[in-house]
């Protein structure tokens, strides 16, 4: 049916521009939502920082996201549903009783592309720019619906409470760290970010997380000087060790009355020096406990970020662990805690050094019992958890509740681990192969 020439006057296309009008607007709350919604508010803070004013607005906007968003939704809702109201009296005129079914399809479809799909996917393709555009509009409109906005949430809040649901927005909003975190394992398994750039921003950001014990040098693995040794058999020791500095036991390896740094060492001989050089019995005078520092104890259950400020303050990278009862349980050095950062890190001593982990040719992993399970899933990419043991022989003891012979075989976490070598109770050596 045709529609006669006095339907199509002035009205009629008044009309048909204010739906389009209220289109747009439809787009443009749309638009905004997933804009200010979607952009990473680290990069606004940034180009705030750099004195883009649009940025600084765009953060204030988004402060309080509740009523942000209460606000577009108003907006937005009143134009579509004005826009079909409009629609539908339009094409009544057109085509009577069946323009009602005309605009409802019309509408439907105008609103979902240009309204809805269309707006959206333009501004999750570039958030951070279209955010900067449209926080000075959103603003003045968040102003204007303040009044209805706070009423609705107003509103809202209490049919929650009825129904048992305390409503508070920030406590949904991730912390900083989860979104790192989150963004990092998105980023490496979209092969944006490297693995090793991944896991050193993890390792400084789980630093509070993790505890010295964790990190710790076990105390059946620290060289040690007896207080009571000639000075002789100490410089020959000192010599030969790969630390520049030794702890000093007195009675009982448990008891260290101090620790003797290589240099100190050197300085005490230097001043014995009168004549050029350092005769036997000349060396056999020196006192190691009047060159030696104090001894710097810390409980274990310290974590690694405090540790590390703890290192900065007292301008030292040493400091030997005890348990609660005051026993030695291992030792902790500055390295200690930058290698949870950047990853192994040797010198010309240790370099030489056999690394805890490789892979043999037959596909299997050959790993230290006493590399820490942290480390390993760096090394390998695994993901073997770490919550009720540190080393991987303590991962093995633990899944298999003893301490397994050489030769054993256990299969969890998706992986099969067959132990061997073993010294005492201490298991050494283990050959490890993903399922």
């Amino acid at each position: 049916m045709e529609p006669s020439p006095s339907v199509l006057d002035g009205a009629f296309w008044i009309t048909a521009a204010v739906i389009l009008f209220l289109l747009v607007l439809s787009a443009f709350f749309s638009g905004s939502e997933t804009a200010l919604t979607a952009a990473s508010r680290g990069k606004l803070r940034s180009r705030a920082d750099k004195g883009e004013k649009g940025a600084s607005v765009a953060l204030k906007v988004t402060d309080d996201s509740e009523r942000m968003i209460g606000a577009i939704l108003l907006g937005n809702n009143v134009v579509n549903i004005l826009s079909a109201s409009l629609a539908t009296a339009l094409l009544t005129r057109l085509f009577g009783d069946s323009g009602v079914a005309f605009a409802t399809l019309g509408m439907t479809l105008l609103v979902l592309i240009f309204g809805e799909v269309l707006p959206k996917t333009f501004a999750i393709t570039r958030p951070e720019a279209m955010a900067l555009r449209v926080a000075p509009i959103i603003s003045i409109i968040i102003f204007v619906f303040a009044p209805v906005v706070g009423v609705v949430r107003i509103l809202v809040r209490g049919l929650l409470r009825a129904v048992g649901v305390q409503a508070d927005p920030g406590s949904n909003i991730l912390a900083v760290r989860e979104e790192i975190v989150g963004a990092l394992s998105i980023g490496h398994s979209e092969g944006v970010v490297e693995k090793e750039d991944r896991d050193r921003i993890l390792g400084a950001l789980h630093l509070s997380d993790r505890m010295v014990e964790e990190v710790m040098l076990h105390r059946s693995k620290i060289e040690m000087i007896d207080a009571s040794s000639p000075p002789k058999q100490v410089l020959e020791q000192v010599l030969r060790s790969s630390h520049t500095r030794l702890p000093i036991w007195k009675d009982d390896p448990e008891n260290i009355v101090g620790v003797l740094h290589a240099k100190d060492l050197l300085r005490g001989m230097h001043g014995m020096m009168g004549d050029g050089k350092v005769e036997e019995a000349e060396l056999q005078t020196i006192d190691i406990m009047t060159i030696a520092m104090k001894p710097y104890f810390i409980p274990e259950t310290t974590t690694l970020d405090d540790q590390m400020r703890q290192f900065l303050r007292r301008h030292t990278h040493f400091a030997l662990v005890v348990d609660e009862y005051g026993s030695l349980q291992g030792l902790i050095t500055l390295e200690d805690i930058l290698e949870e950062i950047v990853g192994e890190i040797t010198d010309e001593f240790d370099a030489e050094a056999q690394l805890p982990v490789r892979k043999g040719e037959d596909g299997n992993f050959y790993v230290d019992g006493a590399m820490t399970i942290r480390d390993l899933n760096r090394a390998t990419d695994w993901t073997l958890p770490d919550d009720e043991a540190n080393t991987v022989a303590g991962l093995v003891i633990h899944e298999a509740q003893t301490i397994p012979v050489k030769g054993q075989v256990f299969s969890f976490h998706g992986f099969r681990f067959e132990v061997t070598a073993r010294e005492g109770n201490r298991i050494t050596g283990l050959k490890i192969r993903p399922l």
